[in-house]
Parts: structure tokens; C-alpha cells; sequence
């Protein structure tokens, strides 16, 4: 049976990691790898809730040395723990924090190394081995699980590395802002770093200060990996960043206008990536050269009577695309958003991707989206939209919005708020927003 080694790093003074200005060898790994196998209990699945990165990856890989699947789910509520806890039997939480999760049996990450044995030589699985399962986000209905065996995982971060130009990318550091539980996560700062030589850094930064800060203490050249709701935050402050080899972004549609101010201001290439839940990464684009995605090395697109497949390469058997999409030819494709987002409105139809760009674009808006609720008794559905902007009337972005968009597509209502119920990743589930609306609602009838 072909297995596949779980760090591309073979030399065990390589640097893996970085803790602050502190690096972490290969050495150092494997042990942590052996003192949290020796931890962990004799079950079948865990959550890896571990927030520091390098503990994160430490978990994943102790779990594969004791058979174990890392469940991801796209939150950590008691209600969708509970639930974990009906699928999965003995499911348990691996914690590195004060305050663990609730519901769940927790395993606190060992602070010591094991003693009385020898250390780990050289991690390797079976690529059949069954390393994770990973849960859609529940943005349109319950998340659903989908099994991730290591050898396509690993194979996958392989490919992300050559579409962005990171094979033998020696001395390199990725710094994201994206939890390791989320797939983009896990492959994009995670795998992609541990998997092809480079090195990851243990902290999740989220203010733009806390950016500029962890990237500014490590050495070698730096890879961002980070959400279109970071970078507008980054944008937003004047200060600069240290350089940049390249900045990722992924989890919502970034606009060009956004992309080409990233690359400026930070003298970096924007690559965007393109993937969803049941098939991992698919696609990627440099976003100022055209809207043309490019599939990943080994993965091919193509399109059969029920609709858009994606397949190949490190697709686990094929998936049908969740979002609208142009095939050109086996190997690019035009994205025209979710299924889910396409409207239509007195004939008249658009996608809730293009509303919120224009929405976003309003000079004063930092943040907004547009919501379709669902019908009514009556039969009726109208569009409404939240917007941060402290410094703008609900007239004046009416106004604003009338000379960017359809009047069709004008919310009814539109909602101002202090800000929106975003997740870790920057996503907003449809849970989430049916309750900001209940609330705005409510809110609004008292008035």
C-alpha cells in the first residue's frame, strides 16, 4: 500500500515553524507528534480545536499516528457539537487553550515532551488512511461531511504549491489568518507549508496590528494567506506591511479593484483560490490579470447531464460544483457565483455576489451583504441588506446604491448595523443572518 510522508522536510534541523522570533525544527516536531499520540485516548474520531497552528498540525498528525479522523466542523457551538456527539461515537476535543469547549470530553495539549522513548524518526500513512472529515460551512443549510483521505490531502498541497509558484520556495514563512480548522485552512497554511518545505507560523493573527506585527519578527520571505474580509481591514489602515513574496485569498469573491490596491500598496502578486467543502482547492487566478480560474495541476473540469463535475488530481472521486460556472475547456472556467445567490427579480436576474461588491463599494461602507429571507406566508420575498458604515445616512447609500445597481434589486428594507455575524473564516451562515434579521426587524417596529 503507497504511503506518503507527512512533512516534505527531510533534513531534522529543517525549521518547520516559527513561534514568534523562536523557530521549530523537524526535530522538535516529531517529538510533540509522540508526546500527543502517547496523550491521546484510544477512540476512533477527535476535533482538533487547537488554535496555535504548529499545535494544530502537531494533533492532526498524532491523530493519523493513532488511526484517528480529525473532524472539522465549521463551528464550535454546544448545539453542532452535540450533534457530532450522535454521529460520531467517543468523538473528543483536543485543546491547547484555558477555556475548552463545551459538550465535548477534552484532551489538553501535553506542555512536556514523552520520556523513557525514542523519538520519532520519519511520519508516514497510507494515502487510503482516512485523515479527516470536513464539514460544509451551513452559509445555505446543515453542514454536511466529507471524508478527506491523507494521501489526497497530501497530493493536493503539492498542487496549490505549483499554481502558485512555491515549489523550492526555500526560507519561506506562511502567516495566516484563517483558523487550521477551515479546509482552506488546513490546506493553505497548514499542509501547503508542511508538506512542501516551507514553514508555518504557530500564531493566527486578526488585527491588521497583529499582522504587520507577526510578519514583521520572522526572517526569509513571506507568504499571507488570508480572507477578503482581513485584507479590506489591512487596507483600510495606512501603515505598510514588511515584504511580500505573495498574498492568498480565499472564502468569498474578491473584486480586481481590491486586489490591484493589495498588489500595489504591498508590492506582492494576489492569487485567489478557488475551492468549495466536498472538493477542496479546484481552481486559482492571479485576480488583477482576468477572471479566467485555472484548475489546479492534475484536476479537470467538465460538465454531464445533471451539471459542472470537477475531478482528478486530488479531488476525492468527483464533485459537482456548488456554484454557477462557464466551462471553457477541461482546464479553466468563469465563476458567476452560488446557485444559492442567483436572483430573480420582475424578470430581471443577478447574483448576491455582484449586490454585495456594489454595496461594498461605496466609499464610507466597511462592511455589507445582501440577504434573501425566506417566503413569507403571502408568498412574497424581498431583498435586504445590512451595511457597516458609521458615517453614512440610510438615505445616503440608498442614493448610492440606486446609481450602482437595478432599482429591481434595491433593499427593502436596508439595515444598518454595528457589524455583521461573520465567522472565523469570514463567512456568514444563513442561521446567522435570519436571526440579524429578526432582530433588525424587531428593532425596527419599535421605532
Amino acid at each position: 500500500m503507497a504511503s506518503t510522508p507527512f512533512l516534505g522536510h527531510t533534513d531534522p534541523a529543517a525549521i518547520v515553524a516559527w513561534r514568534g522570533a523562536r523557530p521549530l525544527h523537524v526535530a522538535d516536531f516529531l517529538q510533540d507528534v509522540q508526546a500527543v499520540a502517547e496523550a491521546l485516548p484510544a477512540r476512533s474520531y477527535l476535533v482538533n480545536f487547537c488554535s496555535d497552528r504548529y499545535r494544530f498540525a502537531v494533533g492532526l498528525a498524532a491523530a493519523l499516528l493513532r488511526e484517528q479522523v480529525t473532524l472539522l466542523p465549521p463551528a464550535q457551538t454546544p448545539e453542532l457539537l452535540r450533534t457530532l456527539q450522535q454521529g460520531y461515537e467517543g468523538v473528543y476535543a483536543l485543546y491547547d487553550a484555558a477555556h475548552p469547549p463545551p459538550v465535548l470530553e477534552t484532551v489538553v495539549f501535553p506542555s512536556s515532551g514523552p520520556t523513557g522513548r525514542i523519538a520519532l524518526q520519519r511520519l508516514a500513512f497510507p494515502d487510503a488512511q482516512l485523515a479527516a472529515i470536513a464539514f460544509t460551512s451551513g452559509s445555505t443549510g446543515e453542514p454536511a461531511p466529507q471524508p478527506k483521505s491523507w494521501g489526497r490531502l497530501a497530493l493536493g498541497s503539492i498542487a496549490e504549491a505549483q499554481s502558485l509558484g512555491l515549489i523550492g520556495a526555500a526560507s519561506t514563512v506562511i502567516v495566516g489568518t484563517v483558523p487550521p480548522q477551515h479546509m482552506y485552512g488546513l490546506e493553505s497554511s497548514v499542509l501547503l507549508a508542511l508538506r512542501t518545505g516551507l514553514a508555518l507560523h504557530a500564531v493566527r493573527p486578526f488585527y491588521p496590528a497583529d499582522i504587520r506585527a507577526v510578519l514583521e519578527e520572522i526572517p526569509g520571505e513571506r507568504v499571507l494567506v488570508t480572507t477578503p474580509v482581513h485584507l479590506r481591514a489591512l487596507l483600510s489602515e495606512e501603515s505598510s506591511l514588511p515584504p511580500l513574496r505573495l498574498i492568498v485569498c480565499a472564502t468569498a469573491p474578491l473584486s480586481p479593484a481590491m486586489a490591484g490596491e493589495a498588489e500595489t500598496r504591498y508590492g506582492a502578486p494576489l492569487y485567489e483560490i478557488y475551492g468549495f467543502t466536498e472538493a477542496g482547492m479546484v481552481a486559482s487566478r492571479r485576480t488583477t490579470q482576468g477572471p479566467r480560474w485555472h484548475v489546479l495541476p492534475g484536476v479537470r473540469v467538465w460538465r454531464d447531464a445533471a451539471g459542472a463535475k470537477v475531478g482528478g488530481g486530488h479531488v476525492e472521486g468527483e464533485a459537482a460544483f456548488t456554484d454557477v460556472v462557464e466551462l471553457e475547456d477541461a482546464h479553466s472556467f468563469l465563476l458567476h457565483g452560488r446557485g444559492a445567490d442567483l436572483v430573480n427579480i420582475a424578470g430581471k436576474r443577478t447574483s448576491l455576489a455582484y449586490l454585495d461588491q456594489q454595496l461594498g463599494a461605496i466609499e464610507g461602507v466597511e462592511d455589507a451583504v445582501f440577504f434573501m429571507p425566506d417566503e413569507d406566508q403571502a408568498g412574497v420575498t424581498r431583498l435586504t441588506a445590512f451595511v457597516v458604515a458609521p458615517g453614512l445616512s440610510r438615505e445616503a447609500l440608498v442614493s448610492a446604491l440606486r446609481g450602482r445597481i437595478d432599482a429591481a434589486f434595491l433593499p427593502r428594507p436596508l439595515y444598518q448595523v454595528d457589524s455583521l455575524p461573520r465567522n472565523a473564516v469570514g463567512k456568514l451562515p444563513r442561521e446567522a443572518l435570519l436571526q440579524l434579521a429578526a432582530v433588525c426587524a424587531a428593532l425596527a417596529k419599535n421605532w
